[in-house]
């Protein structure tokens, strides 16, 4: 069994790639509705902020900044994940090791993620966020796109390398949000 070293720095900025199992799936946009409230509940019971998103059908690109003394992105993921899977049906292509651990078989089981460790590695990673749509050939402009943050960070007059809201970097090894 593979052993996954994570970087943990509480209170820190992470970007994350979450994938379905089934790659050419379009349930994430199909289900917005379900994961935007997944999303809702999982932020209340253990909150987290959004700095930026977008949905693909089969993806989701973010990044996210926890509360101060908290490093469980984990956690987040599973309980999100699981509040998605469990409002669907079981994917009709279960492999065996899903049916003995009781899971649907929506998504990949691991995610990817990093910790931002500066003002540029948070730009290359707002950069990928919102071109996203355009590298999978699903629009032509980013903001052509309906399901990314990249509307909220024009309404809310963010810029690249800087988080909706921030005001400036906090001193730990993550991107900090200021209280």
């Amino acid at each position: 069994m593979p052993n996954y070293i994570r970087a943990r720095a509480p209170g820190g900025s992470y970007f994350f790639t979450a994938r379905l199992r089934d790659r050419g799936s379009d349930l994430l946009v199909r289900e917005i509705g379900l994961l935007r409230r997944a999303v809702r509940e999982t932020k209340a019971r253990r909150p987290f902020e959004i700095d930026a998103i977008v949905v693909l059908p089969a993806a989701i690109h973010t990044i996210w900044t926890l509360p101060d003394g908290d490093a469980d992105f984990s956690g987040r993921w599973s309980l999100l994940k699981g509040l998605v899977s469990r409002a669907l049906p079981p994917a009709p292509d279960r492999s065996p090791s899903h049916l003995r651990r009781g899971e649907k078989g929506i998504w990949q089981r691991r995610f990817w993620e990093h910790l931002i460790r500066d003002a540029r590695d948070l730009n290359d990673h707002l950069h990928l966020i919102h071109s996203a749509p355009v590298q999978a050939g699903l629009c032509a402009r980013p903001e052509d796109w309906p399901w990314t943050s990249l509307h909220r960070d024009r309404r809310e007059g963010g810029s690249a390398g800087t988080l909706p809201g921030s005001r400036g970097h906090g001193a730990g090894p993550g991107i900090r949000r200021a209280s």
